[in-house]
């Protein structure tokens, strides 16, 4: 494990977490931190009413939070209006040649900026001028038509120093026909063509950049899955009874390295936002999940293991920061193990947020360079600080792999209770990169 000999929590001591049980630290694959919960102030409002100051001050505290729930790392999928705000949060979050210490104690910080999104589809939208794109100038996301300009976003955001490349498939583009018909406007409808996802998503692998994608229904997810993308995230309407498993199946066949990303969190809080309304999807989404489970078992049993690609990613930031833990939480109730929880949301998330450098030979390759290298008897200097953020594994407890640590009070191999118990409020001990932020239950300040 990297230890962070310049932190001023190492002491040369031997920290007792013999009452703790050790986990590597979490990984929420899907946030927004520049976003605070719905039920404090919608998403319109936020975005159009709220500075950019504002929303990069709660950025900051969010990331803490964060930190503080076990969270050592996180994605987070576009800052939804906020121009280019989470490269400069990424930049505090790491530790600059020179310093022992970042600006702003958070987790390991992969951004995607902007997000991508087609003319008239994601808000916000003006109630006396519906058809101009935006209010005011502010978009949720930047706008593109065409392969030429799909394109041209996608460079400008890597460019930008974008982690990650966030599409937006497909979404409610018709939700100004909700005040006469909530089917029409709550349906999600596609907001590229083929040519152009396949643009998008070519463009960005081409320069070492994974796509995520926002996706609903069957139809989407498989055209995705043909299309190569990195990771699905929602994926509500993945099962349905007219297509039974067939598309769980095709996933399976085309789609092995693909991540699917249920974000139950998001719709589970959905409920509390919008009552009886929306509560389909939640219902779909709770459908989804259990059969993805029941399909993962039945390949198992074939010894076709993972058929499937989890990771743990809840939307968190329409919910409160800090909660994170209850993606864990509603994965349990519905029925998955708790050992393949963890393994979702510590390995697996390495697996879902890390660089293309990562796959493959050259990936393996670069693991088992890292767990060659002895320097921990050297400590870490500028460069190997550096390192921590993208040059060093992390997702389990290892020699080579970075040493994000969490302790929990609790039990996590008993009952739904306890789990649930132990992750969303147990959390006692927390290191990320060889610095200790949580000890006792305590901040470390």
């Amino acid at each position: 494990m990297w230890i962070h000999r310049n932190s001023p929590s190492y002491r040369d001591e031997i920290i007792d977490l013999l009452h703790l049980t050790i986990l590597p630290g979490f990984v929420d694959t899907h946030v927004h931190f520049f976003l605070h919960s719905y039920e404090e102030t919608s998403w319109n409002d936020q975005v159009t009413k709220e500075s950019l100051r504002e929303r990069t001050l709660r950025a900051g505290v969010h990331a803490r939070k964060t930190l503080m729930a076990g969270y050592t790392t996180v994605r987070d999928l576009a800052n939804e209006g906020a121009e280019d705000a989470d490269i400069a949060l990424r930049k505090c979050l790491v530790i600059l040649p020179g310093k022992k210490e970042p600006i702003i104690v958070g987790p390991r910080y992969y951004c995607s900026t902007r997000a991508i999104a087609s003319t008239g589809s994601l808000g916000p939208k003006s109630n006396l001028f519906p058809s101009r794109s935006g209010i005011e100038g502010i978009t949720g996301a930047e706008v593109a038509d065409g392969i030429e300009e799909c394109i041209k976003a996608v460079r400008r955001q890597i460019g930008a120093g974008a982690d990650w490349i966030k599409i937006y498939a497909d979404y409610m583009f018709r939700s100004c026909m909700a005040d006469v018909s909530s089917h029409i406007g709550g349906s999600h409808f596609p907001l590229f063509t083929r040519d152009e996802l396949k643009a998008m998503i070519d463009c960005a692998h081409s320069l070492g950049v994974k796509v995520a994608v926002h996706a609903h229904t069957g139809e989407m997810i498989e055209q995705l899955l043909e299309l190569d993308v990195d990771s699905i995230e929602h994926g509500a309407e993945l099962f349905d009874e007219e297509r039974g498993f067939s598309l769980l199946k095709k996933w399976a066949e085309v789609g092995k390295k693909t991540f699917w990303v249920p974000t139950l969190s998001v719709y589970y809080h959905i409920l509390k936002w919008s009552g009886s309304r929306l509560s389909i999807d939640w219902e779909r989404a709770q459908e989804s999940f259990k059969k993805v489970l029941e399909f993962r078992d039945a390949e198992a049993a074939k010894g076709r293991l993972d058929a499937i690609k989890i990771s743990c990613g809840g939307d968190t930031g329409p919910f409160p920061h800090g909660e994170n833990g209850l993606e864990m939480a509603l994965m349990r109730r519905l029925g998955a193990r708790w050992e393949d929880v963890l393994s979702w949301v510590t390995l697996r998330g390495w697996e879902c947020v890390r660089g293309m450098e990562w796959e493959g030979s050259q990936g393996d390759a670069k693991v088992a360079q890292a767990e060659a290298k002895s320097e921990m008897s050297e400590g870490l200097n500028d460069a190997s600080k550096s390192r921590l953020e993208r040059g060093v594994p992390f997702g389990t407890v290892r020699t080579g792999w970075a040493a994000d640590l969490v302790g929990v009070e609790g039990i996590v191999d008993g009952t739904v209770e306890d789990f649930e118990e132990t992750i969303m409020h147990g959390v006692r001990f927390v290191m990320r990169g060889g610095t200790v932020y949580m000890r006792d239950g305590k901040e470390v300040l």
